[in-house]
């Protein structure tokens, strides 16, 4: 909602269903319901007494624009024309200050004003126009892309939290792939990840692009279907080519892998924070599944059960998924796996014989599992037959989580 409402003027209307957020422009987030409706404040023009209030660094990026104006003052500050229509509930007509409706028609992205300045203004505009070119299909115009090359490293300016979070609207709005690929063609992906675009084009490297472009789609597809998706997941697909080629660096060094994998998870992670750093509350359950990466490669005896309970098994077993199909990996392991999670007690030796004898080299003669090696699930006990017996049903899921 746009209003000429000042953000002090909204809190006081909603009271404590209202509060101000931001810094660089204050909003209102108003609670209505279980919704949240962002109210933001008309913007007043780019010049005279706006340019004295609005805080800017010494390359012309805005820090802090709290200038207040007319509803047209406001449509001339969008960033893009399709951007810039409004729809006025009073007589339900749609107000349009520059070519928006004729650029939505024609799947067009147009910048309001000059593209290098807007970009300089706020560097992040040029992860925007990404964002609505995948989301709506539309096509950037020339002078929109024009001043990229020029202005991408300008996101270094950008503080690395806000980054983030303008890369999960990149790749969780259900259009990753398509972000993706616009992120490579305008130089913007190696603005963002460095470490991990210098890789991608390598041959060496291409099991890895191939696993970072079925994590996106899967991602894409969970979107659409409702599903939750994580961050954490996203971010392990995204950083793998990166972590891969520390580990090997490391092991050349040296390092026995177990050492060289810690500390290239650190070493990707502390180089990422300049650019685009990732929340301790996702770069912990990122590290777990790649630690657990390793752990799949021992089946040898307790250590399955231990894995299968671990809390981040799903997401883990997921990765590694990921990795057969982009063929860094054998789809046996995948396929026994599979197996283990399924079969009963008895089965599950039977696997984890299997795997020792084909780790140590020898013929697997133990034959096909029983037929009654898949888990059945137990049967709830029934009610009343003595006196504290609850018929509460003590199955379990072994540990296992919905997928991450």
């Amino acid at each position: 909602v746009a209003t000429d409402a000042h953000p002090e003027q909204v809190r006081k209307l909603f009271r404590r269903n209202a509060r101000l957020i931001g810094r660089r422009f204050i909003l209102v987030h108003v609670q209505f319901g279980h919704e949240i409706i962002e109210v933001a404040t008309f913007r007043g023009g780019a010049n005279g007494k706006a340019n004295e209030a609005s805080e800017r660094s010494e390359t012309g990026r805005i820090l802090a624009d709290n200038v207040y104006g007319s509803l047209e003052e406001d449509a001339r500050r969008r960033d893009f024309t399709a951007n810039a229509l409004y729809y006025n509930i009073a007589d339900r007509s749609i107000l349009d200050f520059s070519t928006g409706m004729e650029d939505l028609q024609a799947g067009r992205l147009r910048v309001i004003g000059d593209p290098e300045q807007r970009y300089r203004e706020d560097p992040v505009r040029m992860l925007r126009a990404v964002r609505f070119a995948a989301k709506l299909g539309f096509i950037m115009d020339t002078a929109a892309q024009a001043p990229i090359a020029a202005c991408r490293e300008r996101l270094q300016e950008v503080p690395s939290a806000r980054l983030f979070e303008e890369t999960l609207k990149l790749f969780l709005n259900g259009n990753a792939q398509t972000s993706f690929e616009h992120l490579r063609q305008q130089g913007l992906f190696a603005a963002l990840f460095p470490q991990v675009d210098v890789l991608l084009d390598h041959a060496e490297y291409s099991a890895a692009r191939t696993l970072l472009q079925g994590a996106l789609g899967g991602t894409d597809t969970r979107v659409r279907d409702g599903k939750s998706v994580t961050p954490a997941f996203l971010f392990a697909a995204l950083l793998w080519p990166a972590l891969q080629e520390q580990c090997r660096l490391l092991e050349q060094q040296g390092k026995p892998a177990t050492v060289a994998l810690q500390q290239a998870a650190s070493d990707v992670l502390q180089e990422c924070v300049g650019r685009v750093s990732v929340p301790r509350r996702f770069a912990l359950p990122m590290r777990e599944i790649w630690d657990l990466q390793a752990r799949f490669m021992r089946r040898g005896g307790r250590r399955p059960h231990a894995l299968l309970a671990h809390p981040r098994f799903r997401a883990a077993f997921d990765f590694l998924s990921l990795r057969s199909q982009s063929g860094e990996i054998s789809a046996t392991l995948v396929e026994w796996w599979e197996q283990f999670q399924t079969a009963d007690h008895d089965g599950r030796r039977i696997l984890i014989e299997r795997a020792r004898l084909e780790e140590t080299g020898q013929e697997a003669a133990l034959g096909p599992l029983p037929a009654t090696s898949r888990r059945r699930p137990r049967r709830r006990r029934r009610r009343g037959n003595r006196p504290g017996q609850g018929g509460a049903d003590d199955s379990h899921d072994d540990g296992q989580t919905d997928s991450d």
